[in-house]
């Protein structure tokens, strides 16, 4: 009986101590069939957004790449915003993480999602930004072509672009980003879109960096660098839609301490609600 009392309290304090050390920084919703014509997707609201019921919070949409498609909702949290703030890193805004179960992202879905947050949530439609990689970043190209009048400023990483007419992106700030050495998408994806800007003198809101060296996959370590949020949040729809901050750069020097100051396991904990089942 002792005994049983021991093991239980040892269990007991081995739940309570990680919990204790841990800094909630807050919430994140499984979304299941919320949406009609839109996908399953995660939303996450920062303490912040519960602390000061009467402001609008910016949004911020993450599309994934092809390895986390599927119907699995969790796969969608191994890399990206979500586990940037996981891992510890501060970012005051909505996040919306889509599931894509397969094939090319659809506009038509996101766009769904984003409206329905729109209305049900205290969102500033005037600071919607959008970033993706891969797979996810060919769906933000598509996306933000297809509806910019609902995006403030998108970044696009190692990817490209299915549409004919890619001339919406040029409507607002738009940060291209493509490693030299990547062997999944040929950075001539995305060099093509800046020519087509180009060509029709409509890159003066677009910024575009090569990343010498850089592989398909180290591009992921962007979702976890400070400047790409500061960057975001420098536009505003409402205040400067017509201007783009270049203030801001991201190299392999800052990919290679993109992990600075985070947890790397994962020691902050956001409270997972699964109000869906």
């Amino acid at each position: 009986m002792i005994m049983k009392k021991i093991i239980a309290i040892i269990i007991l304090i081995a739940t309570i101590m990680p919990l204790a050390q841990a800094q909630y920084i807050g919430q994140v919703t499984a979304m299941r069939n919320k949406v009609a014509d839109g996908y399953n997707f995660w939303l996450y609201a920062p303490n912040e957004y519960y602390d000061y019921p009467d402001d609008l919070f910016p949004v911020i949409i993450f599309l994934h790449g092809q390895s986390l498609c599927g119907n699995d909702m969790n796969r969608s949290r191994k890399y990206g915003v979500l586990d940037a703030l996981a891992m510890g890193r501060h970012i005051e805004a909505l996040v919306i993480t889509p599931q894509n179960p397969g094939g090319s992202w659809r506009p038509e879905k996101i766009s769904n999602i984003l409206d329905w947050v729109l209305e049900n949530y205290r969102a500033d439609r005037y600071k919607v930004y959008v970033i993706g990689m891969s797979l996810g970043g060919y769906g933000t190209m598509d996306f933000v072509g297809t509806y910019p009048e609902k995006v403030t400023a998108a970044m696009a990483l190692c990817g490209g672009c299915t549409l004919k007419d890619v001339q919406g992106l040029g409507t607002l700030p738009f940060w291209i980003l493509h490693g030299t050495a990547d062997a999944a998408i040929n950075i001539s994806q995305s060099k093509k879109v800046v020519s087509a800007l180009q060509e029709q003198d409509n890159d003066h809101l677009l910024l575009y960096d090569w990343l010498p060296g850089a592989s398909h996959g180290r591009l992921a370590r962007i979702f976890y660098l400070p400047q790409v949020y500061e960057w975001f949040f420098q536009h505003d729809k409402l205040r400067n839609p017509d201007q783009v901050n270049r203030n801001f750069s991201i190299t392999l020097s800052d990919m290679n301490d993109a992990y600075n100051g985070l947890n790397t396991h994962g020691g902050n904990i956001i409270t997972v609600n699964h109000l869906d089942p």
